[in-house]
């Protein structure tokens, strides 16, 4: 019988959290700790780092796990090449579950970066109103461009301002609406998106609004992993567990 791990907080570690339960398939789902108030699952949950590629890979060993699943942020490359890493060392089968990235379409002003970094430089030049879609991570970063107002928006409330000298703050939990990012936008006067390529469908709204208002996107692009095996769906895990056919959405990256 499967005893599958799987690396969460996202929407889609969720969904294949219930899916594996309604299954009767035996599953822990692992959180890296930053959201303060993850929601209910119907599968043990464990908060915190493993220790590396090295700690993951004795974690595997020493709670039995069979199968790895690997449904973790797109940007979240550490934890991913740990995960290829510790899957190769203890010989336990792994598996990304991840979303497919932002493609842009006609009526899209994007411009792509290669991470923060460069998003921060893209940044210099006059005063500009700013939507920072990031999460908290990095929002710091940008105070090395303080002339701009920045609109955060978080899923938690943080236990401190963030150090950015001109800034508002929104706490909200998506998936968002088209409609409500649009008044968002429109009603912080904001003239910019910086947005990570996270894909999916729960924070996209604001790059369809984006581009219903004409405004431009600093977008920052997904950084690279090792090769590792992929599905875009909860359903496909089970397929790759044996569960069912696999509807050919695998691919290697």
């Amino acid at each position: 019988m499967p005893n599958v791990l799987v690396l969460g907080g996202t929407t889609e570690a969720s969904a294949l959290a219930r899916l594996l339960a309604e299954c009767g398939i035996a599953a822990t789902l692992s959180y890296a700790g930053r959201t303060e108030s993850p929601r209910p699952q119907p599968v043990p949950v464990r908060i915190g780092a493993f220790g590396g590629a090295a700690g993951l890979a004795d974690h595997l060993r020493e709670t039995g796990v069979t199968h790895l699943v690997d449904a973790t942020h797109p940007f979240a490359a550490t934890m991913s090449a740990n995960a290829v890493a510790a899957a190769r060392e203890a010989g336990v089968p792994h598996i990304a579950l991840t979303r497919p990235a932002w493609q842009p379409v006609g009526g899209d002003r994007w411009h792509h970066v290669a991470d923060i970094a460069a998003a921060v430089a893209a940044l210099a030049g006059p005063a500009r109103r700013v939507l920072l879609a990031l999460g908290r991570m990095h929002v710091e970063a940008f105070a090395a461009q303080p002339q701009h107002h920045y609109l955060l928006r978080f899923v938690d409330a943080p236990d401190e301002p963030p150090r950015l000298h001109d800034h508002g703050l929104v706490v909200d939990r998506g998936p968002f609406t088209v409609a409500g990012d649009r008044a968002l936008l429109q009603d912080h006067g904001i003239d910019l998106v910086v947005s990570k390529n996270a894909g999916g469908t729960g924070a996209e709204a604001k790059l369809i609004a984006a581009r219903e208002l004409g405004l431009p996107v600093l977008m920052i692009d997904r950084p690279a992993v090792p090769e590792r095996l992929e599905v875009h769906r909860p359903e496909d895990v089970l397929a790759w567990l044996g569960h069912a056919t696999i509807s050919g959405t695998e691919r290697g990256v």
